[in-house]
């Protein structure tokens, strides 16, 4: 039988092919507990897969030409079923079935998964005869670090495939990461099991060390979401011209950016055109920061390719945030590897599972509603798996361009069956429509045969009181007149109503929509629209420039306190109600008599100011009027208003001044 050490010497040596890249388990200070040795396919025929790793018993079984029953079954029963500490005794009884074997890194890091004080551990290293991985030793497990400045990194440096050293700059990030820093550090490590895994094969394909993986954790703390001031989006940052030139899509639809594999695929291949021009791994880092053309400067200037010589605060060439990059990154590495070495125990992390999925190929856009019911999971879980589409929808793709989608693992067949099985019925189509002046999300809902909810849900908004001018909206029709019936007797525009509002979507009354396209800031309306309530009349009036309540209230015949009573307004707030443009209910059918009694004294009140001469034609200017709040009010122009009353001076106009304000 052959030896163990061989077998295991055979998996280390086989050739990943064309389509597939190692999946290594993650570093011993990021292990998820019950991570599975299951493979996972990622993103589409051009990219890596999993190589799964097998046990000595397969590995005999393959050489003997035994067929295994079930074997994926098994392994994955086996993985559900088994608890972290057997899975790792299964791989230290393996290692011992030839004493003389030298552990591989699977086993090692197994080992230091156990603990230090674990006597499986101290027995298997007895067993394996491996004095070199003791506590006690150089190359094995790093004591507490309590001073800094007398740490020697090369006693970790075989364990990084970066260059990595103790400068400064190095040692202060550390402190920060211990310090102030920690509880988001704490986070980023706990984040990073779910996407090593996927991340690192991708770096090593591209020839490119594992541990650059270390520069998404600085970058955006492994976070796919992450948006910064600079418009940089995803797990690696991509500013939208330079995520374009390395193949990254940007549109309505996706940013491919926030993609985990897609854009690690394309942070390899920049990093890797970066390292071929700067020569060193950080000034790579340096011009991933800040761009390679002012690196490359510096390093003709100061006639140097090292970069603490070119990072050095005597010169002025590098931000402080590129000079900070790369000691950030090295700082980052050290603990993320480490952290028990450097103060951070197992408790501060709740480490995520390894990223796997099925893919499913969609030839239309397709509602992620519609999609979650079909494979029984939820819409979260879709958009946590595909976190670069911008729409409630996927694409619009077709046999020819079939848009992959990312399913929950084990769900792909389920969702292609339930899928095949719905009904034009219980589907929506979708159109894009170009935002006009004018329009209304309430207009656009009742154009399409639609709701407003929909809209809202499926563009991902909660609320909108004005649609910006030329934006694109997905609008979500029933594929069958009345809203498609579904078997249950709801629609499927009324599901997705109802998932809306569930989701907390509100839709303003199309009374309270401004149409796209109106002028930002103030602007004067005057009345709005006049409609009856239980009886009554109410204008809804816009406060024009030169109003005030006085005049507002002698327009209408009205007394000031009702008016701030109608609106809810005290003194105070009177005056920012008064703001050009906003809004005030009025109520003119309750007019004021023109005699009232007040504290036994009777006061006339005197006749509204436009009741001065002939009605409708002359008109009393107020205080604080202008020509221009009477043109409006009027709906004349100012220039007739100055033709028709001979007023050449504009600044001057006294208070009681009589208006012709119709034309002779």
């Amino acid at each position: 039988m052959p030896s163990f050490s061989l077998l295991l010497l055979v998996l280390a040596t086989v050739p990943p092919s064309k389509d597939t890249a190692p999946m290594p388990s993650p570093t011993p200070a990021m292990q998820a507990p019950g991570v599975e040795d299951k493979p996972t396919q990622v993103g589409g025929s051009a990219q890596e897969s999993e190589v799964p790793i097998q046990s000595a018993e397969e590995i005999l079984r393959d050489l003997a030409n035994e067929p295994s029953e079930d074997a994926e079954t098994t392994a994955e029963e086996e993985a559900t079923e088994e608890s972290t500490e057997l899975e790792e005794m299964r791989a230290l009884e393996g290692a011992t079935l030839d004493p003389g074997a030298r552990p591989n890194a699977e086993v090692l890091q197994s080992l230091r998964r156990l603990g230090v004080a674990n006597p499986l551990r101290l027995r298997m290293l007895d067993a394996l005869e491996e004095p070199t991985f003791r506590e006690d030793e150089e190359t094995g497990e790093l004591p507490l670090m309590t001073d800094l400045s007398n740490f020697d990194v090369s006693r970790v440096q075989a364990r990084y495939d970066i260059p990595v050293e103790m400068q400064p700059l190095v040692a202060q990030y550390i402190q920060f990461f211990q310090g102030p820093g920690r509880k988001w550090f704490s986070k980023w490590v706990s984040r990073s099991t779910r996407y090593l895994p996927v991340m690192q094969p991708i770096l090593e394909a591209h020839g490119l060390p594992r541990d650059t993986v270390y520069l998404a954790m600085i970058e955006s703390g492994f976070s796919p979401t992450a948006y910064s001031w600079a418009h940089a989006s995803g797990p690696w940052q991509f500013i939208a011209s330079t995520g374009r030139q390395y193949g990254l899509r940007q549109d309505f639809w996706v940013d491919e950016r926030r993609d985990p594999i897609k854009a690690t695929y394309a942070a390899a291949r920049y990093l890797k055109d970066l390292y071929a021009e700067l020569g060193h791994w950080y000034l790579a880092w340096a011009g991933y920061n800040t761009g390679s053309g002012r690196v490359r400067r510096l390093m003709d200037r100061l006639g140097t390719n090292d970069f603490w010589a070119i990072s050095s605060p005597a010169e002025k060439g590098l931000a402080l945030e590129t000079r900070h990059y790369v000691p950030k990154l090295i700082a980052a590495a050290l603990i993320a590897k480490h952290p028990a070495a450097f103060g951070f125990s197992e408790r501060e992390f709740v480490y995520e599972q390894p990223l796997t999925f099925d893919e499913v190929k969609l030839t239309e856009a397709t509602d992620l509603d519609v999609i979650a019911r079909s494979a029984g999971v939820s819409v979260t879980q879709i958009l946590e798996l595909n976190p670069e589409l911008r729409r409630w929808c996927t694409p619009p793709s077709s046999a020819k361009n079939p848009y992959v989608l990312r399913l929950p693992k084990d769900t792909a067949q389920k969702f292609t069956e339930n899928f095949a099985r719905l009904s034009p019925k219980e589907r929506l189509t979708f159109r894009v429509h170009r935002v006009k002046r004018g329009d209304t999300l309430s207009q656009i809902a009742l154009t399409y045969g639609t709701a407003p909810e929909a809209i809202l849900q499926m563009n991902q908004l909660k609320s909108v009181r004005t649609l910006r001018l030329n934006a694109e909206l997905v609008i979500p029709v029933p594929a069958v007149r009345g809203g498609g019936k579904a078997a249950g007797g709801e629609s499927a525009l009324a599901r997705k109503v109802a998932q809306a509002r569930r989701s907390g979507v509100s839709v303003l009354r199309p009374e309270d929509e401004v149409p796209a396209g109106t002028p930002r800031g103030p602007v004067a309306t005057g009345p709005i629209k006049t409609e009856t309530i239980n009886g009554r009349k109410r204008v809804t009036y816009g406060v024009q420039s030169g109003d005030s309540l006085w005049a507002i209230a002698q327009r209408f015949q009205v007394n000031v306190d009702d008016i701030r009573k109608w609106n809810n307004l005290t003194v105070r707030a009177s005056k920012k109600a008064l703001k050009v443009g906003s809004v005030l209910y009025v109520w003119p059918d309750n007019a004021p008599k023109q005699v009232e009694e007040r504290a036994g004294t009777v006061i006339a009140q005197r006749a509204p100011a436009g009741n001065a001469g002939r009605p409708g034609s002359v008109h009393e200017l107020a205080a604080g009027e202008s020509l221009w709040s009477v043109a409006q009010r009027y709906g004349v122009s100012v220039e007739d208003i100055k033709r028709w009353n001979n007023i050449k001076d504009t600044t001057r106009l006294p208070t009681g001044l009589r208006l012709v304000v119709k034309a002779p």
